[in-house]
């Protein structure tokens, strides 16, 4: 042990004791030196979380990484380095700034949990969480015991035996790090999967025990003699807070947050409480963390929560924190494991203490009838460690429970069983790639009686309002039901863990509960949004309508891999998303950007969606007070075209839709067909053919269309109009618009190999709309309809290639339209 970690005896030189500062060369030495050590523990855990992102690791780990890299064998074989980042007489120092650190971070655990969520479980999550606990807690001993006969003195020394060492090594297996947790699942777009969220739940309730755990078994670790009286007073501490200062608390608070009144300066007195709590649990014996999370969990939740994260976060998670479980790694003395002659067999206990807990949730799993492949792989989700197994590790350390051998054992296991999560999850699962062997999630394929399952993508409650005025139209009826999912989708701008436990539960569980005054902004707007969403089918088709409202809590540039995966676990045909414009307040019916990432969104969702993809622009068609609406469906050809005639024959039968189909036609110079190059290296006559099977299944469906739907409904009329050059195309859609419509339904142009729309797509400000949703969505072209383009799911989707000297969009993703077939 004290070959690499200097003596902790020091001299100490004192200038004069009536000074604020005892020692001399405070700001010319001390402080310089603390602001190095700061800024080399916080440059390099970057550095290395950066590094490891590919494997979806939590900052954790990266922070204990930065402490390993001065052990042997890495930069621990050169003590100059070690004694040059951390001076001798500047551990303290360190130490004293990282406990503080470790406080903040015990007390944003505690505001993260959300004990409604918790009490209002499932017995499935509530059994895998304590038959998880249970199975460690009984094969723990048993695997210390025999890491302790496998061992054999040599250089390094274990520790004399004691029923310490047996608690401490038994509850670091128990412990499951449910922000840790949430951090790697948000990384695998998991959490808003089925597996993902009984995963969730089941970690939540596991850290919570773990946390009952902690308070009251530490203190006989410590000290047995004085323990119970520690525990008791720990107890007691827990009641007055719960019960006496918490609702003293929640009034204030509640009042004032209610009134916005909160300052800087106010809310420093709020935080001097968490000093507080924490300083009484640590003289009663417990831990200080034990005060600070507690004092966490008494706070309101909610809008005031988050308030107190967004102030605190960055300086106690981001700041002091990593300076705490960077010592965790400084004393992860790796070979010490290898100093013996029955290394392996210590590899073995090592590798055993992995599989604890995830036998515990298989067989708590197979109980629920879970296939054994979900059991795995909630066992290995909730086999994740977090801050709670490094504390406890590092009190064994400090108290000299763990000698290094036993320390680097153990250590050495938390972190395998956090690494090896996201990595074998997404190599077995592949949660990435399930989409891609969906085939046909498209509405033209649809049976005719079949259930409609529809993904509607919100940003807003306008948005909401628009998705109902168009998923009306749809014409859901008992024998035809549809299932809407809306997905509010919210930007993660603070801790993973916070705005996903804030989300768990369905805000129709919450209505009239919670007090609205006291929800975050998020929060308050999803509450409005499902109750926007409530309203949909209360007309005629009340009962063909199921409604689910829910968040999908993620990073913008990849929340469409959350959609992707949301739309495949419910088994969608087509997900609807707004598009990034809306009408201008000042009433002249011109479109302007509400948002620019919004764009970027709707991009990435079509390019590989898992079903069909329909666009919506919104000119206010919920605002129309006639009796009928007229929808007009322009069709050119190609499967997005196809699509978007099957959306609009469903429409057509509608009591209050009038269907006018029209057919473009394209001849002459219009009907020339393009040839690009990549199609050119696989031969032209296989493009060729391509092009005519397209012809083939578009007069076979408009056939079908004609014979089924116009013969027989007076509603629904289908007429053509000839193209024989470019400029023709605006003129005709100008005739079309000014007959009056309120909504047209386009298709995006996938498989539509045209010269002209080739050329036309170069002058498009949108390309995600194509030729002609661009030019009715046009301000110059002063339409007054909404707009719904459509893209088929099969033919691989947008494939956009960027064009060399072209202006792209936003997110630089799209430029020249690339048609490929699948």
């Amino acid at each position: 042990m004290g070959d690499i970690l200097p003596s902790p005896c020091f001299n100490m030189f004192v200038s004069d004791r009536l000074r604020m500062w005892h020692t001399s060369h405070t700001l010319d030495f001390r402080l310089p030196m603390l602001a190095f050590q700061v800024f080399y523990t916080i440059l390099v855990g970057r550095l290395i979380f950066y590094l490891f992102k590919p494997l979806h690791q939590p900052r954790i780990i990266s922070y204990v990484l930065v402490g390993f890299l001065l052990t042997p064998p890495l930069l621990g074989n050169i003590p100059a380095i070690f004694h040059f980042i951390y001076p001798v007489d500047g551990i303290i120092t360190l130490e004293v700034l990282g406990h503080f650190g470790l406080i903040y971070y015990a007390f944003l655990n505690g505001v993260e949990m959300n004990l409604d969520t918790i009490l209002k479980s499932k017995n499935e999550a509530t059994s895998i969480a304590a038959i998880g606990i249970f199975f460690p807690v009984i094969i723990g001993p048993g695997l210390y015991a025999l890491h302790r006969k496998f061992y054999l003195n040599n250089s390094f020394k274990l520790e004399e035996l004691s029923s310490h060492a047996y608690l401490i090594w038994t509850l670091v297996l128990t412990v499951t790090g449910f922000p840790n947790l949430v951090e790697i699942l948000s990384e695998l777009k998991l959490h808003y999967t089925g597996l993902g969220k009984v995963a969730l739940t089941a970690a939540m309730i596991s850290d919570t025990y773990n946390w009952i755990l902690f308070t009251l078994l530490v203190p006989f670790s410590i000290d047995s003699s004085n323990a119970i009286y520690s525990v008791l007073c720990t107890v007691l501490f827990l009641i007055v807070c719960i019960f006496l200062v918490r609702p003293v608390l929640t009034k204030i608070i509640e009042r004032k947050t209610e009134n916005d009144e909160w300052d800087e300066y106010q809310l420093l007195f709020v935080l001097m409480g968490l000093l507080v709590c924490s300083y009484i649990t640590d003289i009663l014996g417990t831990h200080s963390i034990v005060g600070a999370f507690v004092y966490g969990l008494i706070l309101p939740h909610g809008k005031f929560a988050d308030l107190v994260m967004s102030v605190s976060d960055d300086f106690g998670g981001g700041f002091l924190a990593p300076l705490y479980f960077s010592g965790n790694g400084m004393k992860l003395i790796l070979k010490s494991v290898f100093a013996h002659a029955n290394w392996p067999l210590t590899l073995l206990v090592l590798v055993l203490a992995c599989v604890t807990k995830i036998l515990g949730t298989l067989f708590a799993t197979s109980l629920f009838g879970r296939p054994a492949r979900d059991g795995f792989a909630i066992g290995l989700l909730l086999n994740t460690k977090g801050a709670l197994a490094l504390i406890m590790l590092n009190i064994a350390w400090d108290k000299m429970i763990f000698f290094a051998p036993t320390y680097a054992v153990l250590t050495a296991s938390v972190l395998l069983m956090t690494i090896a999560v996201s990595p074998i999850i997404n190599f077995v699962f592949k949660p990435r790639k399930r989409f891609q062997q969906n085939k046909l999630r498209t509405i033209q394929k649809l049976r005719a009686n079949a259930e409609l399952r529809i993904m509607a993508c919100v940003h807003n409650t306008h948005h909401a309002t628009s998705m109902v005025n168009i998923l009306e139209l749809f014409n859901a009826t008992r024998l035809s039901p549809i299932h809407v999912f809306s997905f509010y989708l919210v930007e993660i701008t603070q801790r993973a863990a916070a705005l996903v436990v804030a989300h768990m539960d369905k805000p129709s569980t919450q209505f009239g509960v919670q007090n609205n005054n006291n929800l975050t902004k998020s929060q308050v707007e999803l509450e409005n949004i499902a109750y926007t969403f409530k309203a949909l089918g209360n007309g005629d088709g009340h009962d063909a309508f199921r409604v689910d409202t829910t968040s999908v809590v993620s990073s913008y540039e990849t929340i469409h891999k959350d959609i992707y995966i949301s739309a495949r676990e419910r088994a969608t045909s087509l997900i609807l998303i707004p598009f990034h414009k809306q009408l201008s307040p000042d009433g002249n019916n011109s479109l302007e950007t509400t948002n620019a990432v919004y764009r970027d969104i709707n991009k990435n969702v079509m390019q590989d969606a898992p079903c069909s993809v329909g666009l919506f622009v919104d000119r206010d068609l919920g605002t129309f007070t006639k009796m009928y609406l007229h929808v007009v469906m322009l069709f050119v050809g190609g499967p997005d075209d196809r699509e978007a005639l099957a959306i609009a024959w469903k429409m057509a039968g509608h009591p209050r839709v009038q269907l006018s189909m029209i057919r473009i036609c394209l001849f002459d110079e219009a009907a020339k067909e393009t040839t690009h190059s990549e199609e050119a290296q696989q031969g032209i006559l296989s493009n060729a053919m391509d092009n005519e099977k397209q012809k083939e299944l578009d007069d076979e469906y408009i056939s079908k269309f004609r014979y089924t739907a116009v013969n027989n409904e007076d509603s629904i009329s289908y007429s053509e109009v000839d193209i024989h050059k470019g400029e023709d195309i605006p003129r005709i859609l100008k005739e079309i618009d000014e007959k009056g419509c309120d909504l047209y339904v386009v298709g995006q142009g996938n498989c539509r190999n045209s010269i002209l729309f080739s050329n036309l797509m170069e002058w498009c400000d949108c390309l995600e709309l194509g030729v002609i949703g661009d030019i009715l969505a046009s301000n110059v072209f002063e339409s007054n309809s909404s707009i719904l383009v459509v893209q088929q799911y099969g033919f691989g989707g947008m494939k956009l290639e960027r064009k060399q000297g072209q202006m792209v969009g936003n997110s630089g993703r799209f430029g020249t339209l690339v048609v490929t077939t699948e």
